[in-house]
């Protein structure tokens, strides 16, 4: 069946992103990652700051990752909630994201880059699920590289996040590890640059039609 889906999660520092966005533009097909957390925001009727506002959703989404998302993000009246209810407020907030993947994905022709986009679409055939990862210490070297741990250590940035993903995994969809065969593809970017590893996903996108 033709791919019309790419569902691209990657490891922190492994570049998974310029690579969703060259096999995004190899294809024509349009490319998505935060975006799934403004549409779902739109959907839950969360607070326009955060759908407006790039960091605000970065944050948002970090937060959600960790299972920390703060009730005050999601609005005003969450804050009087109990323990509980924030919790079962949370699971929604989930479930509406997921409910996001899954509308982008019947319309088609979408590269998809995000921690687990690959889990609630398991099982479609016109779906191609990719992991990109690569070594802890090439990914430790290229947060430092790009600033993307501010002053924080970037090999422990880099664990930190990797921490944060298997828990998301853990709680959202209870896995309790990462297998290479929750993917069709995994590649490592130690020895591949970008654009390489972007031709390998291209290429398996376009096998499959």
């Amino acid at each position: 069946m033709r791919t019309r889906v790419v569902t691209l999660s990657h490891a922190t520092g492994a570049g998974g992103e310029a690579i969703g966005r060259t096999v995004a533009s190899d294809l024509g097909f349009r490319y998505l990652d935060e975006e799934i957390i403004t549409l779902a925001a739109q959907k839950e009727g969360l607070d326009a700051v955060v759908v407006a506002d790039a960091e605000r959703r970065k944050s948002f989404l970090a937060r959600l990752l960790a299972g920390l998302a703060e009730p005050a993000m999601m609005d005003t009246s969450v804050a009087m909630l109990t323990p509980e209810a924030v919790t079962m407020r949370r699971d929604h907030v989930r479930a509406v994201i997921v409910e996001a993947i899954r509308e982008v994905a019947e319309r088609g022709r979408v590269v998809i880059v995000s921690h687990a986009a690959s889990i609630p679409l398991a099982g479609r055939r016109d779906v191609l699920r990719v992991l990109v990862t690569a070594s802890e210490e090439t990914r430790a070297q290229r947060v430092a590289r790009d600033g993307l741990s501010g002053n924080a250590d970037p090999a422990r940035f880099v664990r930190d996040n990797d921490a944060g993903r298997a828990d998301y995994l853990q709680r959202f969809y209870r896995i309790d590890r990462e297998l290479p065969t929750h993917y069709d593809l995994v590649i490592s970017t130690d020895a591949l640059t970008a654009d390489e590893a972007a031709d390998i996903v291209v290429a398996a996108a376009r096998r499959r039609v």
